[in-house]
């Protein structure tokens, strides 16, 4: 089993970022020091840890606000904290974002990844005691039909400026491993959903949306398919691969659970309508029918059988509890919500940090 004493996590004010560093931090116990390199742009969000910065903040966690374009910058964080591992999440990740703006996904995720990868290379030369790990999407395996599963060994094919982005940077870590003999290990993993979520994804954009009275946006028909992985379930797998999997290898994280967006959606309903005493009927009435998004995937779905297999990780959480406990989070939880809402979380950061750089 690898240990480590010091881990750069990049995007680390994220959705799953946050949630990874806290995972480690309160559920793993690691007892080293996490480096939290993270841009701060709309999506990274200080506030998600708040109580880590307040208990660990200059002992044993370090936010750094650094851009992945930025090769210098990147370079000197390794030449600060000389770290012995890397997990990389940074990257743009919306898909509607890339189809609008695609320059930013190339930027980040696939130049950030190359500077990364450069910076781990320079400081680590030929050490072998070091981990580079890459986290990944389905989406990089393209769009299945009606039955079948992704592998480890499906072959890419990226529909979207975002999913052609993170494909190129899966190659580039892969690539690093077999020219330069980086230790490195790669997981893709399906949709990921539970607290601190940015309010534009599928889950707490419907949450918040049934709260305020707002429509329901659903894209086409709503018949399309994902794999949900509650975020703590995806977080444990991702600490198996780094501890315990092997180098130069890809890991599938799945929650082997398919839903299609409506039947989501009126779940969804129904919970939230439970748990606020709301008129199910009336929340159904704000399912709004949308033009589809250019070149959406109909049905991904993960078979995570080697990671099972090879590794002994399993799934902690069913869908039914970790929708349940993700909708009471975000009911409970009015202030995060507002600050994200109102953007008064980036006044925060630009009185603190200053502007992206």
């Amino acid at each position: 089993m690898r240990k480590f004493n010091t881990i750069i996590v990049t995007g680390g004010a994220g959705f799953i970022g946050s949630n990874l560093i806290r995972y480690l931090f309160n559920t793993a116990r690691f007892g080293g020091r996490i480096v939290n390199l993270d841009c701060l742009t709309y999506a990274g969000n200080p506030d998600s840890l708040s109580d880590i910065e307040a208990e660990r903040g200059g002992k044993t966690y370090f936010p750094e606000k650094t851009d992945i374009r930025n090769a210098e910058a990147v370079r000197a964080i390794f030449a600060k904290y000389a770290p012995d591992a890397v997990c990389h999440l940074a990257a743009e990740s919306h898909v509607d974002r890339s189809i609008h703006g695609p320059r930013d996904f190339i930027e980040t995720n696939v130049m950030g990844t190359f500077n990364l990868l450069e910076a781990a290379r320079e400081a680590w030369k030929d050490r072998e005691d070091v981990l580079f790990h890459h986290v990944s999407t389905d989406e990089v395996f393209g769009s299945l039909g009606d039955s079948g599963y992704f592998t480890e060994t499906t072959p890419y094919d990226p529909r979207s400026p975002y999913s052609a982005s993170k494909a190129a940077s899966d190659h580039l870590v892969m690539a690093w491993h077999h020219t330069y003999r980086m230790p490195v290990t790669l997981t893709n993993c399906s949709n990921n959903y539970g607290p601190y979520q940015f309010p534009e994804k599928l889950i707490p954009l419907m949450i918040m949306n049934m709260v305020e009275g707002k429509a329901l946006p659903v894209y086409g028909d709503g018949k399309n398919i994902r794999d949900w992985v509650y975020v703590e379930d995806h977080n444990s797998a991702v600490w198996k691969v780094m501890t315990e999997g092997k180098t130069g290898e890809t890991y599938n994280i799945g929650g082997e659970n398919e839903w299609e967006n409506l039947k989501l959606l009126h779940r969804l309903i129904e919970i939230v309508a439970a748990e606020s005493n709301k008129d199910p009927e009336a929340l159904r009435a704000l399912i709004a029918y949308v033009k589809d998004r250019p070149g959406h995937d109909r049905r991904y779905a993960i078979d995570c059988s080697k990671l099972k297999r090879e590794l002994g990780w399993k799934q902690g959480m069913s869908f039914e509890e970790g929708l349940k406990a993700t909708v009471r989070w975000y009911l409970a939880n009015p202030r995060w919500i507002a600050r994200v809402k109102s953007g008064e979380y980036r006044n925060w950061v630009e009185k603190n940090y200053g502007s992206r750089g």
